[in-house]
């Protein structure tokens, strides 16, 4: 903790503002709020992590070019954590890759190739985190949603039409499926056989034939909307010479709308003017418009609303003492409903805050006549934090039934900030939340020397990044794409400014997040405030910290990369200053270490590319051959549902069409090497768990395959396998059935290595790169394992097969696993590839092949002079159209900026 308190102890800072006189003791507990307030900045500041994409999507065989940003309080870069971590899971929750970097600075860039081996078509969970983050849970890590299209070697296009009806006792999904092949062309009058899975399950199949024009219609149904809304639809169509799979999850098939009414500062108070915000959403978390009134227990109107965008609007009105209201709501799609209004408190104080003025807050404080009366002349507290620092506490007696206040807007940077009343003995009473935006922030501009350009013409870019006050160093990334090709809406991105400014201090889904930022009205400022109203503050809990509550710190921010572990005897017993040696060849790392009492021991500040070979030994340790070497695994997160769920598509093939027409000509060289037909011998069989008579009772087909080649960077097999092992679930050193699991039937599953039942911890064991599959079966339909073994559910780990050699008997024991040496593959950092960038300069030669890049230009290390100006050269693509050039980036004051310019290419 002291690297932490010594990290921020300059930074904290507060106003203390006298809005009344009180008397020296009053203040004794806003002193307390203040002091607390300043503990938990030292000791837990936040981080916040932000990617910087190159593009908005991708498809398979492209290049992921990207930059992280890591920001803590003030939105500064983060000096605590020096490694960050970004992880790629798919739709089915599982693992693909993480990707580890190096930050400096606060910040790191890095890229990813979707090979075909590892990325399908489909929707991915891309989040960023460092080790520090995971004392606070996955709301503080980066979060998106980015869509993966493919073209390689693809016969089959589809596009979905999902409706879906419900009543009490069962519900409905229609699904209206085309099939395309590669020409656009429909397979007319096709034989399809489709399937329904839901929760492991499946729950529907059957047989079709599509129509003249490639279509065919499923129509499933069940008594829970719960069981349909998990499902997926697979549907199975076949040619001559293949089978052609598609997938298609129902979730959004079935949607309510549902309404929530919030009133400000918290509570209503019967006989004080209440606003009530109101967000109207759909079961897929998307905003849905709507209208109503609002009525009293008596049935009398008292208020019309409407919304004014994505579902989000308010309504005013003073609700009474002892009557209850509702709201009648009419949804956009036709559909009705009666929603409560959250039921006034018979007396009490609120704080409600006017926010679209220029210069200042407008904080108006009201009580009740009875709570006046009870409380009168006690002092009160208003403290307001932004970015993790108090940056303003007053006082002031409660003497009248409203107060007003203005509280300058230069009090706070740019973003949220948190308004609390509390009372003189420390209690929260009141709260409300508004977002600050200063009329002359910090600004990045671009400029270009020619106002249009042809193709593989010459750009420059001019770029200025300037704070009103000063200039201060910064470090900013700029990606240039054809916006031709790649058409997207700019409201719905995830920018540097939602991130740091909105996602990171908000809870939950934020629709279209860059739309409050993107060319800023009065009608969007106010749209943003209904926000705040609406989405609820989480970042800054006092009640916590008042009460000496702190989180549980069990992870530190990482200065590098260790290697850390415990030499023990073979009877468990620790050894003190025990010898260890670290090579790692790649690298030409050699060194050595000595354990401490407890026999641990650190290798820190290492520096190796991933895929690295280790090797950690013991023996130049006296009597080494009964020593143990224990490596600590790294610790990862538990994989939970992408948050961002609802900017999931189903039809990627329709949506992302521009994008997948250049893909398929620009990857063309890699799509016609699928037509030539190679003739060999027969493929070696692989090894299955159809290979061991202990196994034969299984399925032919497991639930889920993973192969080998998902685990080759994994320095330990069990840890890998408590992310990607689909339909499982770890807990206390076992493997359940998930669907079990929760249901209450908590038995183990068995493992099994090559036919071989092992213990969980065994798998530990097992070289990450010798691995040729896991299988996994989540039911045993005959029971010869389940009864056996008395478990529920087999994973099966299948190893490469090697070639037998004949050993003498004293071989045997070298091929004994060595206790006292550990070979591994530790993660390291992920090797970073410079941007290709192809000069166009002088007369063209030769075969001239079609230049179809979609990103044009990428720097991710952009720096600005000490005027805040810098400038970048590159050449276009053969593309005609608009060009798009997004930057972003921070300065060392925590500035953050976005900045979007087109240019045109004739």
């Amino acid at each position: 903790m002291n690297f932490i308190k010594k990290s921020y102890s300059l930074l904290f800072f507060c106003l203390l503002f006298q809005l009344s006189a009180f008397a020296q003791d009053d203040s004794v507990s806003l002193n307390t709020i203040l002091e607390k307030a300043v503990k938990y900045s030292e000791h837990y500041p936040p981080e916040h992590a932000h990617i910087h994409f190159d593009k908005p999507y991708y498809a398979v065989g492209d290049t992921i070019w990207f930059k992280t940003y890591i920001a803590s309080r003030m939105r500064q870069p983060s000096p605590l954590s020096k490694i960050i971590y970004v992880d790629v899971i798919n739709e089915r929750d599982s693992l693909i890759e993480t990707i580890k970097l190096p930050v400096k600075n606060g910040v790191a860039s890095g890229n990813l190739t979707l090979a075909p081996l590892n990325y399908a078509q489909g929707n991915y969970h891309f989040r960023a985190y460092t080790n520090w983050m995971l004392n606070f849970g996955e709301s503080y890590f980066f979060s998106k949603t980015v869509i993966i299209g493919n073209t390689l070697n693809k016969k089959l296009y589809t596009n979905v039409q999902l409706n879906g009806s419900q009543s009490d006792k069962s519900a409905q999904i229609n699904a209206r499926v085309q099939f395309k092949d590669e020409q656009g062309k429909p397979y007319a009058n096709r034989k399809v056989s489709w399937k329904v899975d839901s929760k492991f399950e499946t729950i529907h199949k059957g047989r079709g034939t599509t129509d003249e024009n490639g279509y065919l219609t499923v129509s499933v149904s069940n008594n829970s909307k719960a069981v349909l809304d998990a499902g997926t639809l697979e549907t199975i169509l076949t040619l001559d010479d293949r089978n052609l799979t598609s997938n298609f999850p129902l979730k959004s098939a079935l949607t309510t709308n549902d309404i929530q009414f919030l009133p400000e500062g918290g509570i209503a108070i019967a006989g004080l003017t209440t606003k009530f915000a109101f967000k109207a959403i759909k079961s897929d978390g998307l905003g849905v418009g709507a209208k109503g009134e609002i009525t009293d227990n008596t049935g009398r109107k008292i208020a019309d609303f409407a919304s004014q965008h994505l579902g989000l609007g308010s309504v005013t009105f003073i609700p009474e003492l002892n009557k209850t209201y509702s709201a009648n709501v009419v949804f956009a799609d036709g559909t009705r409903g009666t929603f409560k209004v959250p039921e006034p408190l018979t007396e009490g104080i609120s704080i409600a805050v006017n926010s679209l003025d220029t210069a200042n807050l407008s904080v108006r404080i009201s009580a009740s006549n009875s709570f006046l009366e009870n409380y009168r002349d006690r002092a009160f507290y208003i403290v307001a934090q932004s970015a993790g620092v108090i940056c303003y506490a007053a006082q002031t007696k409660l003497q009248s039934q409203v107060y007003n206040a203005l509280i300058p807007k230069n009090k706070f940077p740019t973003g949220i900030v948190q308004i609390t009343l509390f009372t003189s003995s420390g209690m929260p009473l009141s709260e409300r939340i508004v977002f600050v935006q200063h009329q002359n922030p910090f600004t990045i501009t671009v400029t270009s020397d020619k106002p249009s350009y042809q193709p593989r013409q010459k750009v420059k870019l001019n770029i200025s990044a300037k704070n009103p006050l000063n200039v201060l160093p910064g470090s900013y990334s700029l990606a240039v794409v054809d916006e031709t090709k790649v058409p997207f809406n700019e409201d719905a991105e995830t920018s540097i400014l939602s991130s740091l400014l909105l996602k990171s201090d908000l809870k939950g889904y934020i629709e279209l997040p860059n739309y409050y930022f993107n060319k800023q009205t009065d009608k969007k400022r106010a749209d943003l405030d209904l926000l705040m109203l609406t989405q609820g503050y989480r970042a800054f809990e006092y009640e916590n910290y008042l009460n000496d509550k702190y989180p549980t710190i069990s992870f530190m921010p990482e200065q590098g990369m260790d290697i850390t572990g415990t030499l023990r005897q073979m009877n468990g017993m620790p050894v003190n200053k025990g010898n260890m040696q670290l090579s790692i060849p790649d690298k030409n790392i050699s060194l050595s270490v000595l354990t401490d009492a407890d026999g641990k021991f650190k290798f820190n500040n290492l520096d190796f590319p991933d895929s690295s070979k280790a090797i950690l030994s013991a023996r130049n340790n006296i009597n080494s051959r009964n020593m143990m070497i224990a490596v600590d695994g790294a610790a990862f997160p538990a994989i939970t549902q992408n948050r961002n769920v609802a900017d999931e598509i189903v039809n990627i093939d329709s949506i992302l069409s521009p994008y997948l027409e250049n893909s398929k000509r620009q990857y063309r060289t890699a799509n016609l090497l699928d037509e030539v037909v190679v003739r060999a011998k027969s493929p070696v069989k692989r090894p299955s768990h159809a290979d061991h008579s202990s196994l034969s009772g299984l399925s032919m087909m497991p639930d889920h395959l993973i192969e080998g080649e998902r685990f080759k960077d994994c320095p330990f097999l069990i840890n890998c396998l408590k992310t990607s092992a689909m339909g499982l679930i770890f807990v206390d050193e076992q493997f359940y059935v998930n669907r079990d699991y929760n249901a209450g039937r908590r038995v183990p599953v068995q493992v099994f290595l090559n036919g071989m039942p092992i213990d969980v911890i065994g798998l530990n064991s097992v070289a990450s790169s010798e691995v040729e599959s896991v299988e996994i079966f989540l039911k045993d339909d005959l029971g010869t394992v389940n009864r056996l073994y008395n478990t529920n559910g087999v994973l099966v780990v299948n190893t490469k097969k090697v070639e037998k050699l004949k050993l003498k008997p004293g071989d045997l024991a070298d091929l004994l696993p060595k206790s006292n040496v550990v070979d591994f593959t530790p993660l390291g950092y992920r090797k970073a590839r410079q941007f290709y960038s192809p000069k166009y300069e002088g007369p063209r030669k030769g075969v001239i092949s079609a230049d179809l890049r979609t990103t044009i230009f990428w720097d991710p290390m952009i720096t600005t002079d000490k005027d805040g100006n810098a400038s970048v050269e590159f050449y276009n693509s053969d593309g005609r159209g608009s060009f798009r050039a997004i930057i972003e980036g921070m300065d060392n004051e925590g500035n953050v900026g976005r900045y979007l310019y087109r240019y045109n290419v004739k």
